[in-house]
């Protein structure tokens, strides 16, 4: 029933790993890493403290309690039971509030409509099965004037060569088969999906890692990992 709205290898990927999700030093230690950039940037568009915020593809919660932490009404909703287990178990653990439900965008979507100040979509579509289908998903929740988050890698040869060669292959920070270089987007072809989701973009910023300091940073260079945001108009 649900097959078209997500893809069940790709939840299988992070079953496999689930339960290293709220370890910095574990296999998310990339989205530990990026995590401050990640929020300091959504809070700066849109003050968290008391927004409602859907967080697509939550995974075990690592931005959706962050965001819950600065104040934000937060719902994660994921596709992977054991992600979720873990989400809620630190959510009880640390006292911050997040509603977790299992269920992905297109479904969630039929009750939602026009439900959220923000709706967040960070490192997930890239492991979706339709892109366009997805963010329209995300757009129709969204209250007129509300923002949407997205986060995803480009698909360039120096993205190859730096997210899944670099990161999976030499540095090992994630599993090889994490990713898969045909489902990255281009910036052009999220525009696209933004466009015909009537999503106004408004910023697009790259996520750039210095191997010499070992640091990352928000930049202008789109070549690997990108963040941006769009508005749903008034």
């Amino acid at each position: 029933m649900h097959a078209q709205h997500y893809d069940t290898s790709e939840i299988a990927k992070f079953e496999a790993m689930a339960e290293e999700w709220w370890d910095p030093l574990g296999k998310f230690k990339p989205l530990h890493r990026i995590n401050p950039l990640r929020l300091d940037y959504i809070d700066k568009q849109l003050p968290l403290q008391n927004a409602a915020i859907l967080d697509v593809g939550c995974g075990g919660g690592l931005l959706a309690e962050n965001m819950a932490a600065r104040g934000a009404c937060v719902t994660g909703i994921d596709r992977s039971p054991k992600a979720l287990t873990i989400a809620r178990l630190h959510s009880e653990q640390s006292g911050v509030h997040v509603e977790y439900v299992e269920d992905d965008a297109q479904s969630w979507a039929t009750n939602h409509a026009e439900h959220y100040d923000a709706v967040t979509c960070l490192e997930v579509l890239e492991h979706v099965p339709d892109v366009p289908r997805t963010v329209a998903a995300c757009a129709s929740m969204i209250k007129p004037g509300g923002l949407f988050f997205f986060a995803t890698l480009n698909r360039t040869p120096v993205a190859y060569i730096k997210a899944i060669l670099g990161a999976e292959y030499v540095l090992g920070w994630l599993p090889k088969g994490t990713h898969e270089y045909a489902k990255f987007i281009k910036p052009s072809e999220m525009n696209i999906a933004l466009r015909d989701a009537r999503l106004e973009i408004r910023d697009l910023r790259g996520i750039s890692y210095a191997l010499l300091s070992d640091h990352f940073a928000l930049s202008d260079d789109l070549s690997v990992n990108y963040l941006g945001f769009a508005v749903k108009p008034a």
